[in-house]
């Protein structure tokens, strides 16, 4: 187990190594993401669009601000630079010293954290007169499910520790296959839920709620088995808890997570506002994201996931113009795939919301709802991509007050922004505020980063890609029109079939996807035959 590791691309190019790891991660993003679609249409019709979903958000958001910022947010940029760092210039032996140090201090913490949230949850429940809640049920229904979740940051925080020490070891396929375990035994209980057609939503909404809390029990027991096959087994310990190198991560969290914690509360304020705007926007927006996170997940948290352990990597060993290089690559190999799916989002957002989630409980005007804010989301998705490609820049390099600056400043734009559009927008459309605020600052943030990225480090490279990324942005618009206008066809086969028929409405969208599919294709061949020619031959190698 002592000794050296190598590199994980072996001294190879860093470009291939990254499409290579990306794709194996965007491979088993791709299963989770199709589960979560299966997983987001048996719950949109057992449990619906209301104040059921909305109250099931909320309290979701909670755990997964925490995993966000202990486990995939702050820990982790702080975490795999150093860990990788002593991989490469100490031994594998001494880097699964500093992992377990670092994973007891973690837990330890998560269960103060929930312990301190219990509290805040019976005290809320004691002052429910103060506070004033204006719907008791929905408020009654909401720290209920808060209490059954909050365990489960403990455990998929610590999965994602697990995912953060292989990633850094270049073992990608465990920590991507790990969101699956959730969406499998998410499906099984709706499928079972099935079964009981009379038992109130509020009841439904509530099993699945345990259904999680179980599911993130074995998702962080998969991943610590996984740490222990990669040589890095997991146990507690109290040792090492002053070692440099602990404390540098530490150091590192600390100014990670006031910038992720800055994300998450802004997240949380989201969730909140969305919440006051009306009883179902927050469930709307819930629906909403998760379409945008089919893409988002499959392509950008994949090139994200790789290039942070890459990136650091390549810092380690003084390699900066291999940096330079894979993020060029990286972002135009990113930019092939967002952008098209980004108009195709836009284009087809009512009949994709209309196919995936209408039906039982979730109606038709729950599908225009939803579909709006999809359409605005979709405008973001270039932007939403490329920050996980240009955050961890930073992160590989230790640089954690960067991303925090720009961080706070974004927050605070957005807050500003959004509760502006609670305000000042009708009910029907706050929802669409609220998104659009999220889109605007996006672009700010990606913008901002990379200005900082070119004053830190000199030039990027990035100019490389204003050319090919211009003419892919040309290619999606034009497929993204030609859908559009295809549509009409489209619509007069769906409604031509019998009420409930779901079918005919299924064989229209999957005939406008694979027209914008082809026609991407013909439209980025003739506007760039070059580009497309190595990206294919980058995907072979």
């Amino acid at each position: 187990m002592s000794g050296r590791a190598p590199a994980p691309s072996g001294g190879k190019p860093a470009g291939p190594t990254i499409l290579r790891s990306s794709m194996v991660v965007g491979a088993f993003t791709s299963l989770s993401r199709v589960l979560g679609l299966v997983r987001e249409m048996f719950q949109s019709r057992l449990i619906g669009a209301g104040m059921e979903q909305s109250a099931f958000t909320l309290a979701f958001a909670i755990p997964n601000a925490m995993r966000k910022l202990f486990g995939e947010g702050a820990l982790t940029a702080a975490f795999v630079p150093v860990f990788r760092g002593m991989v490469e210039a100490e031994s594998l032996e001494r880097a699964a010293r500093l992992a377990r140090s670092v994973m007891t201090m973690v837990l330890l913490m998560l269960a103060s954290i929930v312990a301190l949230s219990f509290g805040a949850v019976e005290a809320a429940d004691a002052l429910r007169d103060r506070l004033g809640a204006a719907d008791p049920e929905r408020f009654d229904l909401t720290l209920r499910l808060v209490r059954t979740l909050l365990p489960y940051m403990v455990f998929i925080c610590g999965a994602a520790f697990g995912m953060g020490v292989l990633n850094a070891l270049g073992r990608f396929k465990a920590s991507s296959f790990m969101p699956c375990i959730l969406n499998f035994v998410w499906i099984g209980v709706l499928g079972a839920l099935s079964f009981f057609p009379d038992m109130p939503v509020a009841g439904r909404v509530h099993c699945v709620a345990v259904a999680i809390l179980c599911a993130g029990a074995v998702q962080m027991g998969f991943l610590m088995w996984r740490m222990s096959k990669a040589g890095v087994r997991p146990r507690l310990t109290f040792s090492g808890w002053g070692d440099e190198k602990v404390r540098l991560v530490w150091r590192n969290v600390g100014i990670a997570a006031l910038g992720a914690g800055a994300v998450q509360l802004n997240y949380l304020l989201d969730q909140g506002l969305a919440y006051y705007a009306s009883e179902w926007a927050a469930g709307v927006i819930g629906y909403a994201e998760r379409l945008m996170d089919l893409p988002l997940g499959i392509i950008g948290v994949a090139f994200g996931t790789v290039l942070l352990p890459t990136f650091a990597g390549l810092f380690a060993r003084g390699d900066v113009e291999g940096a330079r290089t894979a993020l060029c690559g990286s972002v135009k190999s990113l930019m092939f795939v967002m952008l098209p799916a980004a108009a195709g989002l836009f284009a087809l957002s009512q009949e994709i919301t209309g196919v995936i989630y209408e039906g039982g409980g979730f109606d038709a005007t729950a599908t225009c709802r939803v579909g709006r804010a999809l359409r605005v989301y979709a405008l973001g998705l270039g932007s939403f991509g490329l920050m996980k490609s240009i955050v961890p820049w930073f992160q590989a390099q230790n640089d954690m007050k960067t991303p925090l600056r720009v961080s706070v400043a974004t927050v605070a734009l957005n807050a500003a922004l959004n509760i502006a559009a609670v305000v000042a927008l009708p009910v029907e459309w706050r929802h669409v505020g609220l998104a659009a605020s999220t889109v605007f600052c996006s672009f700010v943030g990606c913008a901002s980063l990379i200005v900082l990225a070119h004053r830190r480090n000199g030039r990027l490279g990035l100019a490389a890609c204003v050319g090919p990324v211009g003419r892919m942005a040309a290619a999606s618009v034009a497929m993204g029109c030609l859908v559009w206008f295809a549509r009409g066809a489209a619509s007069r086969l769906a409604l031509s079939a019998l009420p409930g028929d779901v079918a005919p409405r299924v064989a229209a969208l999957a005939a406008l996807v694979a027209l914008g599919g082809a026609s991407y294709l013909i439209f980025a061949v003739a506007l760039m035959p070059g580009q497309v020619k190595a990206l294919l031959h980058r995907r072979r190698r």
